[in-house]
């Protein structure tokens, strides 16, 4: 079962992607908070497939290769969804536009380098920007329904002209803190590859 166990968690994290994103149709409270905790299970899955693969020596082709693959789909299948739903609109696009473009720019020169046995490791720097991308993916998921939660948790912040900082601005400015990060840690993946390239 632990042999099998990291290959469950990556296969149930694509399976649910489409019931994610299915409950975005459905307004309300439950539907929002249901979206929420079934990408937190994601995005927990995210870490753990990969964990326990490495703990238990379980590693395996199908998890080497389905793993990295379910990661970008999630992103980029929740990038477009909340798009779609204005609440990521105007401005706001950039950042995602960013993300997906890091995303397939590293994909490639992975696919590239594979065959010439060259790696291109994980920077600590790219830790943070997962952690804030997946954060803000949280947040924007949510989306306005989640602000009475932010009430009672942190009370509101205001700016400027009195606009209020709920769950969603949240998650757009933590994505866009994302993006910026993504850029720096993008160059520095092309750098390693132009090297190869060239």
């Amino acid at each position: 079962m632990l042999r099998q166990l990291p290959n469950i968690l990556t296969i149930s994290r694509v399976a649910l992607l489409p019931v994610l994103i299915g409950l975005f149709f459905i307004e309300g409270n439950t539907a929002a908070w249901t979206a929420l905790w079934i990408y937190v299970f994601c995005a927990v899955t995210d870490f753990f497939d990969g964990y326990l693969a490495r703990k238990f020596g379980t590693t395996s082709n199908f998890g080497t290769f389905l793993d990295p693959i379910s990661d970008k789909i999630m992103v980029a299948s929740l990038l477009v969804a909340l798009a779609t739903f204005d609440r990521l609109d105007g401005l706001w696009m950039i950042p995602a536009i960013v993300i997906l473009m890091r995303e397939f720019l590293i994909a490639g020169l992975r696919e590239f380098l594979g065959p010439q046995n060259v790696k291109v490791p994980v920077s600590k720097l790219a830790k943070w920007k997962t952690g804030f991308q997946m954060t803000a993916l949280g947040f924007l998921v949510i989306g306005d329904y989640g602000d009475q939660a932010m009430q009672n948790v942190f009370g509101f912040l205001v700016i400027g002209d009195g606009q209020v900082i709920g769950a969603l601005l949240t998650g757009q400015i933590l994505l866009a803190i994302a993006a910026v990060i993504t850029i720096f840690t993008g160059w520095n993946y092309l750098k390693v590859g132009f090297k190869h390239i060239g």
